[in-house]
């Protein structure tokens, strides 16, 4: 049979990213054969709620004509160009200074590449180089928080907070650091309130710059709201106390907005919706409604003067990728971003976020579900095996995997992602599909509940 084939093949050929290679040997994949909205379905014909938009990124869902034809038009005008060395195409001109106009705090210039690590990995050597460009050379760590996702390559793996990305990779580099990650149901302490919560860990970045040197600590990067993580959102204060913070010591604020720029939280920006203030902003994913592979560092001015400096010094600006400003890639994400606001797209998010958080209320009660927190489109359900104590399942046990494979059963995709179950639909998601997330999220914590 077809599907057999394609499962074969697939086994013998290609290595799946955060995958257990042992168990897809043995189980083989799930072929998706074609999109709609919100609905994918498999070669055999059946559909699911795509509850995660891929991963976090088909924002417009899996059959948008207009970013189909925009791309057929750059296609066919020019498929590629490099924007190495005073190259350029009207794609990436205008996109660059489209997100220069919505920025959520005055940027100065833009610097594409092709996905979000590699946007984060830039970050980090752009820090580098504008510190140096200050004869601070010395001022390069980077403290980041307990399991945030910030990418996979050397450096962006080196700021995640997820021991399964260090384990055997002789990951984290040295000079990356970890501060307490910001869920105040896992890490808020008896009697103690959210407000405290928050100002207890601004203390501890403050107290770690401090026992680093401050003449040595360079950026702090944050998620606005974590996504691989387990969705999770700061509490009430928090960016403001850590911003304080970093203030006084001339430590850099990057936010990355790899998951949450573009509407996921209901507003344009994650940095808007959270009160964030950062000097570089990476971005990627729903850029282009993950129609097309691209990502871009907005970049402030005073990064931006350090950068022509070394310029001037060195000769050049020495760094690039070959399909970073692919035309093709910004002619999409030109029409996504013309969607998004011609068709009132973000505008529609807090409603349908509404409406996501009525079906899952529900879940509240259940004996399995400790929490169920999230805003806009990002909403995370906390699996515990005792309410009281709000102890997790041991992580051999599997109960969150067990909680996602009754769903896609079911016809939902959701992610697994720690002791939480992770749901992120697309912003064109109708409210009768939200309605039917909850009901199978229902049905399947009942039907793992039933075999515990």
């Amino acid at each position: 049979m077809l599907s057999n084939s394609l499962a074969n093949r697939d086994i013998q050929s290609q290595i799946h990213p955060q995958t257990n290679l042992e168990q897809h040997e043995r189980c083989g994949p799930v072929v998706m054969a074609s999109g709609d909205g919100a609905i994918v379905t498999d070669i055999n014909g059946k559909t699911y709620i795509e509850g995660m938009s891929g991963l976090w990124c088909t924002s417009l869902g899996l059959k948008e004509d207009r970013l189909a034809r925009a791309a057929a038009r750059q296609f066919d005008t020019l498929p590629y160009y490099q924007n190495f060395a005073h190259r350029g195409t009207e794609p990436a001109i205008d996109l660059a200074a489209k997100l220069l106009e919505i920025s959520p705090v005055p940027m100065s210039k833009v610097l594409f590449q092709s996905s979000g690590s590699e946007a984060n990995d830039t970050a980090v050597k752009l820090i580098w180089y504008h510190f140096a460009a200050q004869g601070r050379p010395e001022k390069r760590k980077i403290i980041s928080r307990e399991r945030g996702y910030h990418g996979t390559s050397v450096a962006s793996a080196s700021i995640t907070g997820l021991p399964h990305l260090h384990t055997d990779w002789h990951l984290p580099l040295d000079g990356f650091l970890k501060v307490t990650c910001p869920h105040f149901y896992r890490e808020g302490r008896a009697g103690e309130s959210e407000d405290a919560f928050a100002t207890r860990l601004a203390r501890e970045v403050e107290d770690l710059i401090l026992a680093e040197g401050p003449e040595t600590v360079a950026a702090f990067f944050a998620e606005p709201a974590m996504g691989t993580g387990g969705v999770v959102l700061p509490p009430a204060g928090y960016f403001e106390k850590v911003q304080a913070v970093l203030d006084r010591y001339d430590v850099l604020m990057v936010a990355d907005e790899v998951i949450t720029a573009f509407g996921r939280t209901g507003t344009w920006w994650g940095s808007q919706t959270f009160g964030l203030k950062p000097d570089l902003i990476t971005c990627a994913k729903a850029l282009t409604a993950a129609y097309m592979p691209l990502s871009a560092v907005l970049i402030s001015e005073p990064i931006y003067q350090s950068m022509l400096a070394q310029s001037r010094k060195i000769g050049v600006f020495g760094h690039g990728y070959t399909y970073g400003a692919h035309p093709v890639a910004c002619a999409v994400a030109n029409e996504a971003l013309r969607i998004y606001e011609e068709d009132g797209v973000i505008d529609g998010v807090p409603a349908l976020g509404q409406r996501m958080k009525n079906a899952l209320a529900p879940l509240r009660d259940h004996p399995l579900v400790g929490e169920v927190r999230g805003m806009g489109l990002m909403w995370g359900i906390e699996i515990v095996r005792d309410k009281e104590s709000r102890a997790p399942f041991p992580a051999e046990a599997g109960v969150p995997a067990k909680v996602q494979d009754a769903a896609f059963r079911r016809g939902l995709v959701c992610r697994a992602l720690g002791s939480a179950i992770a749901l992120a639909p697309p912003l064109i998601v109708t409210p009768e599909q939200v309605d039917d997330i909850g009901r199978i999220m229902a049905e399947a914590v009942d039907e793992v509940h039933a075999s515990l």
